[in-house]
Formats: structure tokens, sequence, C-alpha cells
């Protein structure tokens, strides 16, 4: 079994804290949650977030102990509805048991349109009231105030400084300014959303927080980042899907826009540097 489970998909575990130790324990992890849900494995999936494998009609799913504790409590709220179901949990072995969408066809395999037309019908099933105990964007926006320009900084100042400048600028105004809070994922991205034959498409792999609705399309809009950099007209491409889901879900566009620009950046460092497509895409935004 360990052949298949440490794959060079998690291999960048390893440089995390603790990673090494928990790639260790973790053909013994899903052994525990074969044997306690009597359940039979196929071949993983692919992926790098975590350790995903079908079984059946289930999918196990084993996340690095960093992930967001709140992914089953998001699936549990949402009960099936817009989200793959929660079927079991093991909180202590960061596990969880969700149902398995057939045919699993992503939503990325679709046009612009389509998937906006798809995730803007989803979305307002998704937005349900946000628990107390959910982190919130408001503490992201105050952190990252702070901590981007000390990255930008760190990465030697990997794009211009106007870029910088208007993502703080935004994540000051927007982050004690919101409107209701909702359920959001912040990696609600067309990848994320798979064809299913209990409902026609079912979100995956949320990333929950406290947020107003405005925050909630920011993936989608700069989903598909490198497809859209190489095409024709990338600026119109931006600005069609921000009037898309501001008219679509009546959301102020300003306010996604400026969302989607903070976390556009926020989300742009990485060990190895700044992902350049985070930049191009940042700079279409301010023009956006």
């Amino acid at each position: 079994m360990a052949g298949i489970l440490v794959s060079e998909s998690l291999g960048w575990v390893r440089n995390a804290p603790g990673g090494a130790e928990w790639l260790e324990r973790l053909p013994a992890i899903v052994s525990e949650c074969v044997e306690r849900w009597g359940l039979t494995l196929e071949a993983p999936f692919d992926g790098n977030a975590s350790l995903v494998i079908p079984a059946g009609d289930a999918v196990l799913k084993v996340n690095f102990p960093d992930a967001d504790e709140h992914e089953p409590d998001a699936l549990r709220l949402w009960d099936g509805h817009g989200a793959v179901k929660l079927l079991a949990e093991d909180r202590g072995r960061r596990a969880l048991l969700v149902e398995r969408c057939d045919p699993g066809t992503s939503l990325l395999e679709l046009g612009d349109d389509t998937a906006a037309d798809v995730v803007t019908g989803l979305l307002p099933t998704l937005w349900k009231p946000a628990p107390s105990e959910f982190r919130t964007l408001a503490a992201v926006a105050t952190r990252w105030v702070e901590e981007l320009p000390a990255h930008w900084e760190s990465f030697e100042r990997p794009f211009e400084r106007r870029i910088l400048d208007a993502a703080v600028d935004a994540l000051r105004e927007l982050g004690p300014t919101q409107g209701p809070l909702v359920v959001a994922n912040e990696d609600l991205h067309a990848g994320n959303v798979l064809a299913s034959r209990r409902e026609p498409w079912l979100v995956i792999d949320p990333k929950p927080l406290a947020a107003e609705r405005e925050f909630t399309p920011v993936a989608m809009i700069r989903d598909r980042k490198d497809e859209v950099l190489a095409g024709p007209h990338p600026l119109r491409r931006l600005r069609h899907r921000l009037d898309r889901f501001a008219a679509d879900l009546e959301l102020d566009r300003e306010r996604v826009r400026g969302w989607t620009l903070a976390h556009t950046v926020g989300w742009g460092f990485e060990p190895g540097g700044f992902l350049t497509a985070h930049a191009d895409v940042a700079r279409l935004l301010l023009e956006a």
C-alpha cells in the first residue's frame, strides 16, 4: 500500500513542518480507515493537496494536519445540496469519507460562460449563515495587511509596488466593511466542481471561511490563469467574468474586483517564489 500512497504529488509535504513524519504515518492511517469503514480502495486520484482514494461509491480523503479543519463542518452544513455529501469523518486522523461523483467530469471541460452558469446556480445554495467557529475573511485581511508587504520584500519585490499597494488598500477597505457573512469557499474554481448523477454538479474540496458574498466568486474569476493569459483579449475576458458574476448574483462589482485582486496576490506567494501568472492577473485586475 505504501507504494501507491506516497507519490510525487505529495512530495511537497516532506518540506513542511512535520511532513516527513506524516508521510511515514500515512499508510497506517489509511489502513485504519479501511478497517473502520470497511473500504475497498482503488488507485488514488491525482492531486497534491491531500491523499484522495476512490472506494466504490465513496472517496477517502486524508488531509495533511495543517489543512483547514472546517472542511467537514462545511460539508455537513451543506448536507449534500450543491456539494458532495459527507458520509463519515475521523477528525483525529484528519480523514473524511465523502460521496463519489459519477461520472466526475470537471467543470474545466466547459467554457467560461457555461461554467459561470453552473457556479452562479450553486453559490446561493452554498451561502449558508457562517458558524461562529469558522475562520473569518476579516481576520485573513488583517493578517495580510501586515504579511503581504513583508513577503514582497523577502521575495525581492517580485512585482510592481502599485500592485502590492492596491491589494493592501483593498484589504484595509473591504475587511471591516463586509455585509452579512456566509459560508464561503475560497478555492471554488472549475476544477473543484464535478459532474454527478445525484445533482448535475457538486462542489468538492472546500476551503471554508466566513465571508461576505462578494468574496465567493474570486477563484472563478481568476480561474484558468494560463489559458486566459495566453489567449486573445485577457483583460476583456476577466472583465466579462466580473460583469457576469456581479450581475447574475447581484453583487457589488468593485468589491468583487477588490477581493479578487487581494486574494490573487495573497495566494501568489509560494515557497519557491511568487507565481508569475498571479502577478500577470493582478495587473489586469487593476484595469478591470
